[in-house]
């Protein structure tokens, strides 16, 4: 800590003096060019080609590294596109500046620099200054040179610097943008309408999750930090926007884990006239899309299994599941009784009031999803866990539902939506009645959406995929919290 301080003290010394000869911030330098395009332009270039074009530049970001060697100097500034070197020559530059230079400026602060191009005798494109400019100067280091920003979890809490300093994390967070930008224009070049809907809500609904809840003042009554847009989103389709799609958050009060953040990100859609074999071939055809437009093509690795988005998924329904990756055997697959033996062995804990569909959904928990490593839409759910699903004409037991696993994780969810206001209005009623015995995740009798229904929604298909994961999954990325710029994190 004593060092710390010592380094701190030191800094600030610095800066003092600083502002002292220049006064205020400076703001009037402007920067010409970008790193990242001086060094694309001038590939071929070579020394005296530079020297006799005199292209001239302005460049600015920050210092990564800094040599000083009397009457001339090396520094490595960084801007959003990468790094470029500059030679600072004490001869080319007032004498007060080349001192300003040497007594003041350190890693980490923020610079501007004019001058020409040319190549250094070990071939490097720089900048030749002939002015340089102090723009801000820090009073926090760098971490370590050579190695940056290497603890976990300060690099979570203190993105600013991991992004400085980490390549690998600036890239991530550019994919994420390429992914976002991605599925827009998909989903706009296929006529979805982008819409934005309430982030707050006076009943919670679309999802079975246990809400944020706020209060509104004005109005005296409380509020949801929405855990769906759903509802909302259908209420559209019945009033006539038959196509439509939603990026934002939702917030689940839950539990932090490297899958799990109480904020996320969705991608949630709705498309009339469908259903849910629809949306399976439309979401292989847009893995498909990501993965060719953000890594260059379909067959990648994901923490360390080798993965092909150009074919489409496997398709298999949660009791084959069950059979097929949790070892149940076929007649137990469909029997309460045997899976709720199953269950209390593998140490679940048990409600009497579970169903078979409910047993289902455990098991396949339990023993099942960490094991589907490829692609995979597990299909058929239960009606018991789906409260929102068209339950399937041949087996009213089971709902036209699919979720999409990879790696053993949940990336979409969808469905053909129930449009039945009688079949959804006891489906609330059954989930209050869970809520009212204790179950928080249960959902709410939404009233209002059981009239948007009974105006009549379309034969619909809708489907949620969690951006934050799909990110991860592109990036090969291990935890949710190295795809989002601030995850939330214990107080400290």
């Amino acid at each position: 800590m004593s060092e710390e301080r010592d380094i701190l003290t030191t800094r600030k010394a610095k800066m003092q003096s600083w502002q002292a000869a220049v006064g205020t911030y400076p703001n009037e330098f402007r920067r010409q060019d970008l790193a990242a395009d001086l060094l694309a332009r001038h590939v071929e270039d070579d020394k005296a080609a530079l020297a006799e074009a005199q292209v001239a530049t302005a460049v600015a970001g920050r210092i990564m590294l800094r040599r000083v060697m009397g009457k001339a100097s090396f520094i490595t500034l960084q801007d959003v596109s990468g790094q470029i070197q500059c030679y600072l020559a004490r001869d080319n530059v007032s004498e007060d500046v080349y001192a300003g230079f040497t007594e003041y400026w350190e890693m980490g602060d923020i610079v501007g620099v004019r001058g020409v191009l040319m190549r250094t005798n070990k071939g490097e494109l720089s900048v030749q200054a002939e002015d340089i400019v102090l723009l801000n100067k820090t009073l926090q280091p760098l971490p370590e040179k050579f190695h940056g920003l290497t603890d976990q979890e300060t690099r979570y809490r203190q993105r600013y610097v991991d992004l400085m300093t980490n390549a690998d994390s600036r890239r991530v967070f550019q994919a994420r943008s390429q992914i976002v930008h991605n599925l827009r224009q998909y989903f706009v070049d296929h006529d979805f309408l982008e819409v934005e809907t309430p982030m707050m809500h006076s009943i919670p609904g679309g999802a079975t999750a246990r809400p944020f809840i706020t209060h509104h003042n004005t109005l005296d009554m409380p509020l949801y930090l929405r855990v769906a847009p759903e509802l909302f989103l259908k209420r559209l389709v019945v009033g006539g926007f038959e196509r439509v799609f939603e990026i934002n958050r939702n917030f689940r009060n839950e539990g932090l884990s490297t899958r799990h953040n109480p904020e996320f990100t969705m991608l949630e859609f709705y498309q009339a006239y469908a259903d849910y074999q629809d949306l399976m071939h439309l979401t292989d055809e847009l893995l498909a899309m990501l993965a060719t437009n953000v890594l260059g093509g379909r067959q990648f690795a994901y923490q360390g299994i080798e993965l092909d988005l150009g074919k489409p998924a496997l398709r298999l329904s949660m009791e084959e599941s069950l059979v097929r990756f949790g070892g149940v055997a076929e007649a137990s697959a469909s029997n309460a009784s045997d899976l709720r033996d199953l269950l209390a062995k593998a140490g679940v804990d048990l409600q009497d009031d579970w169903g078979l569909g409910r047993l289902q959904m455990e098991m396949f928990e339990a023993r099942v999803e960490a094991q589907l490593e490829q692609p995979t839409y597990i299909t058929e759910y239960p009606a018991e866990v789906s409260p929102l699903a068209r339950r399937n004409d041949e087996n009213p037991a089971i709902t036209d539902r699919f979720e999409l696993f990879i790696g053993g994780r949940e990336y979409a969810n969808g469905f053909s939506e129930l449009n039945d206001p009688i079949d959804q209005a006891e489906r609330f009623q059954a989930q209050a009645a869970l809520k009212s015995a204790g179950d928080h995740e249960a959902m709410h009798f939404d009233e209002d959406y059981i009239t948007a229904l009974e105006y009549g929604l379309p034969p619909t298909a809708g489907e949620g995929v969690g951006i934050d994961r799909l990110v991860m999954l592109l990036t090969d990325s291990p935890s949710i919290r190295d795809v989002l710029l601030f995850p939330l994190m214990r107080k400290v």
